[in-house]
Parts: C-alpha cells; sequence; structure tokens
C-alpha cells in the first residue's frame, strides 16, 4: 500500500473494507490480516508466491489497518457532523484525506449511503493547491543561461577517478532560491559529483591565480552537471583549477559504501522482503529508508551492526565495473525499483555473494576504510517503511565519544553511586513511590467533589442529573471521576466540563437503564455535537 499508482489501489481497498468492519461489524481491531492464511490456500495453485511470503502479505495488511484504525474514529465523528448538517464540499472532503487519510472514493461512498454527493472537482482543486505550494517553497527564480564558450555545452565528469582538474566555465547564470542569491556554473571537465542516488553533491573551489570561488554544491540539471557558485568570478573565461573538498567526498563515500553493506545486512536478518525506498548520504551521516512492517527488535538492530562490522572487519576489495544490464542483472545485482538505468550500468561488489548493487555513487577502495559501524537510530518513515540512520568512521568515533561523555556526566549526577545502573533503578523506584501518593491525592480530589457533586443533583424527566465546570488535572481524571460518579448514582445522567491545559475537555455518562430505556447514546453526543463546538475530536460508548 502506498499513496502513488497501484500502491494507492490498494490501500483504498483496504481502507474501506477496514470501514466496512469497524462500522457495521462494530469490530474495532484488526480483522483482515487473519483471512490471509484462507485467501492463500483458496489461490495456491492460481498465486504460489501467497503461501511462500503469507507471513509477510499479513504483515504488510495488518500494519495498514492499525495505521487507518489510528484516525478512523475521529475521522467518522468529523463525517458524521458534516452528514447531519447535509452538506460535504469537495474542500472538506479534501480534509478528510489529508487530516484522517480517507481515499475520496470512501468519503464519496459514505455521503452516498446519506444521499449527498460530494463536488470532486473542489476536491481535486484542493489537492492542487497543495501540490502548488509544495513547488512554491522549492521554486528557484533563475535568469536565462549566458554562454562563455560555444565549444561544448556538456560536462565530462572525470569525478570517479579525480578531485582535481583544470576545467573552463561553458555558462553561467544567476539563481535566487528561498531568499538567497547564488551563481550557477557549467564547466567543460569536472571532478565535482551531482547530487543523485541519495548522495549529496560535492563542494569545494574553483582557483584561477589569486581568485578563489567557493563552490556550494553540485546538481544535475538534465544532461547538465551544475555548480552553485557563492559568487560569480571577476574573469568568467580562462582554465580555471577545479577541486572538490576531498575530507568531505570521502566521509560522504565511506557513508554511500555502508549503505550498501546495511542493505545486504537488513536483507539477511530481516527477510528478502527489504528493498530500498530512499536514502541520504553525507560526510555525517547516512539515512537508509527499507521497506518492512514492524519496528525492529533491539536483538535484530544488533545482528545487522554485528554483520555489517563483520564485513568490515574483512576488508572486502570494492569492485567496479561497467556491464551491459542484463549481464549485470544476471549476477543478481540489485537494482533500485522506480529507477532509470541506462544499456550499460554501473556495478559495485562487496564480495560476490553478499552485496551486489547497480549504483552511479562514490565509494571508498575497500570495506576496512569504513572503521566501524553504528546504528543511531530506527524508526517508522511511513506506513510500511522503516528508516535507520546510521554512522561510520570519523562519525561514529565521534557519536560513541559523546555517548560516553554523556554516561560519564549520568555517573557523577549519580554520585555516590557508584553503578549508574543501579542509581537509576533507585531513581525510578522514587519516583514510582513518587507516583502512587500523586494517584491517592488525585483519587482523594475526585472523592471529594464526587461528593460534593452528589449534592447538586436535579430530577430532570425520570433522570438524576448533574452537570458542571470541575477542576481536574487530566482527561484521565475527568473520566475517572465521570465514572464514579455514575457508578455511584441511580439514573444518572451527567455532563462535566473542564479547562485542562488551555483546552476543554467534557465527559457525558449516562446510566444503563436510561441508555436503554430513552436510547441515550454518550459516545454519539461527544462526537456529534460537542467535538464540532470545541474544535476537537472524541467518542466512546453509549454510556461513557
Amino acid at each position: 500500500p502506498s499513496n502513488t499508482g497501484a500502491g494507492y489501489v490498494i490501500r483504498r481497498i483496504l481502507r474501506r473494507a477496514v470501514r466496512y468492519y469497524f462500522s457495521y461489524l462494530d469490530y474495532k481491531q484488526p480483522l483482515l490480516h487473519q483471512l490471509v492464511p484462507v485467501i492463500a490456500e483458496q489461490f495456491r495453485t492460481v498465486f504460489p508466491e501467497l503461501n511462500e511470503q503469507l507471513a509477510f502479505v499479513s504483515r504488510v495488511i495488518r500494519e495498514e489497518e492499525e495505521s487507518f484504525l489510528r484516525t478512523l474514529d475521529r475521522g467518522l465523528g468529523r463525517i458524521d457532523t458534516l452528514v447531519s448538517r447535509g452538506h460535504i464540499s469537495g474542500a472538506e472532503a479534501f480534509e478528510l484525506y489529508d487530516t484522517y487519510g480517507f481515499p475520496f472514493d470512501l468519503s464519496q461512498l459514505i455521503a452516498s449511503e446519506h444521499k449527498l454527493a460530494i463536488d470532486e472537482a473542489e476536491f481535486r482543486a484542493e489537492m492542487q493547491k497543495q501540490k502548488d505550494l509544495g513547488r512554491a517553497d522549492r521554486q528557484v527564480d533563475a535568469s536565462d543561461w549566458v554562454t562563455v564558450s560555444e565549444s561544448n555545452q556538456n560536462s565530462l565528469f572525470v569525478g570517479y577517478d579525480f578531485l582535481e582538474t583544470q576545467s573552463n566555465i561553458l555558462r553561467y547564470r544567476h539563481v535566487k532560491a528561498k531568499g538567497k542569491e547564488s551563481y550557477q556554473l557549467v564547466l567543460d571537465r569536472t571532478p565535482f559529483y551531482a547530487e543523485s542516488g541519495g548522495q549529496v553533491g560535492d563542494t569545494g573551489l574553483l582557483v584561477m591565480g589569486d581568485q578563489r570561488i567557493r563552490i556550494l554544491d553540485t546538481k544535475k540539471e538534465n544532461d547538465l552537471i551544475v555548480h552553485y557558485a557563492e559568487r560569480l568570478p571577476e574573469q568568467v573565461g580562462g582554465e580555471w583549477t577545479a577541486k572538490v573538498d576531498g575530507t568531505r567526498r570521502t566521509h560522504t563515500a565511506v557513508h554511500h559504501s555502508a549503505t550498501h553493506l546495511l542493505h545486504a545486512a537488513l536483507r539477511q536478518v530481516l527477510g528478502t522482503h527489504v528493498a530500498q525506498k530512499g536514502s541520504l548520504v553525507n560526510a555525517e551521516y547516512l539515512r537508509f529508508d527499507f521497506s518492512h512492517f514492524a519496528r525492529m527488535t533491539d536483538e535484530e538492530i544488533a545482528r545487522v551492526e554485528h554483520l555489517v562490522n563483520e564485513k568490515i572487519r574483512e576488508n572486502i576489495p570494492v569492485v567496479i565495473k561497467q556491464l551491459p544490464k542484463e549481464e549485470a542483472l544476471k549476477l543478481g545485482a540489485m537494482a533500485l525499483f522506480g529507477e532509470k538505468y541506462g544499456d550499460t550500468v554501473r556495478v559495485v561488489t562487496m564480495d560476490p555473494n553478499y552485496s551486489v548493487e547497480l549504483c552511479g555513487g562514490t565509494h571508498i577502495g575497500a570495506t576496512g576504510e569504513l572503521g566501524f559501524f553504528k546504528i543511531t537510530s530506527e524508526a517508522s518513515s511511513q506506513a510500511g517503511v522503516r528508516r535507520i540512520e546510521a554512522v561510520c568512521g570519523l562519525a561514529a568515533e565521534l557519536y560513541l565519544n559523546e555517548q560516553l561523555r554523556q554516561l560519564n556526566a549520568i555517573k557523577e549526577a549519580l554520585q555516590p553511586a557508584k553503578e549508574p545502573l543501579k542509581g537509576i533503578a533507585s531513581l525510578k523506584e522514587e519516583n514510582a513511590a513518587l507516583g502512587k501518593q500523586v494517584e491517592k491525592f488525585q483519587q482523594a480530589q475526585i472523592n471529594a467533589l464526587r461528593d460534593s457533586l452528589l449534592q447538586q443533583q436535579e430530577a430532570v424527566n425520570g433522570a438524576a442529573f448533574i452537570g458542571a465546570v470541575v477542576s481536574v488535572g487530566s482527561a484521565d481524571a475527568l473520566k475517572k471521576l465521570a465514572f464514579d460518579l455514575k457508578s455511584g448514582l441511580a439514573n444518572a445522567a451527567l455532563v462535566l466540563a473542564a479547562n485542562i491545559d488551555g483546552k476543554a475537555s467534557v465527559a457525558i455518562a449516562f446510566d444503563d437503564a436510561l441508555v436503554s430505556s430513552k436510547g441515550l447514546d454518550a459516545g454519539a453526543l461527544i462526537k456529534q455535537v460537542v467535538a464540532p463546538l470545541i474544535k476537537g475530536g472524541g467518542g466512546g460508548q453509549k454510556g461513557l
């Protein structure tokens, strides 16, 4: 499931089904993934791969269900409010899509169930407006190119073999982006790597005599390699020495090679369903997004780190070859889904039995140059995609030194405790004891409020009604107060409100007898009446 292409069709189907069992079967937990074994068995002769990837497919569907269930209840509350008003605009349908994850066709289906229609053209216009805003943030105001030399208008990249070369400026232009001004230069020969495949562009210098022009970034624009210079040279003609910042390039190459080792390790530890979904590689760290549908355990992270560091200690030569694409794929080279490749591809190998990938980035000569690999974080990037951040080489050394500095500071703070873990455990015990005291105080406060409110009850149409604004410290305390009052009062009908951290919180409760005899529904009242008034969300059961 994804937000584009065929993946979005799958997402729309799954979310429509989730809404059905949530609303009509009153089933509030992931359900569809439990049906995967049954479907796989029915279609075993047509789609045998379903049984081969049974656990994986189940995890994918469960992750999608859990993701939508997190916002579904609030989204349905919002759409109920719109339906009760008798109109859902295209802009409001876009809000349901953008805020609650409702595909347009799902909102359209719910609207049709209530004999309402949604203006699809307005929805599409809102979608386009959001895209246009995103483009405006990235917009670059560029003047026309000024041609210096007509001899050749394309750059020859020599940066795989050289970090310094003699170059001539072919063309330049003035650009302004996000309030900053710079100049873009195109050279006839360049050692500067242009941002591509997740690897950042090179920085460095252009030097001619006493003139030194800083190159701030390098990017691709169609077939051009564009250098972002801090200023325009006084003399654009003549031969310049183009120098890449070698230290920065080396640290970046270290992290790029590390992504290849990491990718292979993840596939060994987690399974062959792992595929690269994005990356960022620079001199400070690497970021690697990959398909996986559960948080990695501490043990899995440790196994991945160990495997990568094992390959680093083996000091495997990094072999780079240009091969016909078909030949490279026959060798088992990993290609990025959605990436466009020519007939001839660049193949980067770190042990033919471990890591073979198609890659145009810069790399070190042998894995031993990575020094040490350490994962610094693992988290969700989006539904079905996990993100790892990691460091290698000097960056890993700096990271570990900082961790040790913090550990030593903790040890100092815990003096006279000799062992930090025991000191922390002692603090946790003290905190737990204080927490229990706070709970006792809060319960005493709730008891006092309950007793006071019981004196304020009024008889209204056969119900014992209490309506009040109360002073409590949390939404949980408000809910507990409502529950205690309801439990101790026959035919209770309660409306309690509180100001909690500057926001309105409301609890409604009805005795079960009133729910049955008068058809009252506290959850529906909160969702359809109260939530829109206080611009919030909410819901619950009929009694509370």
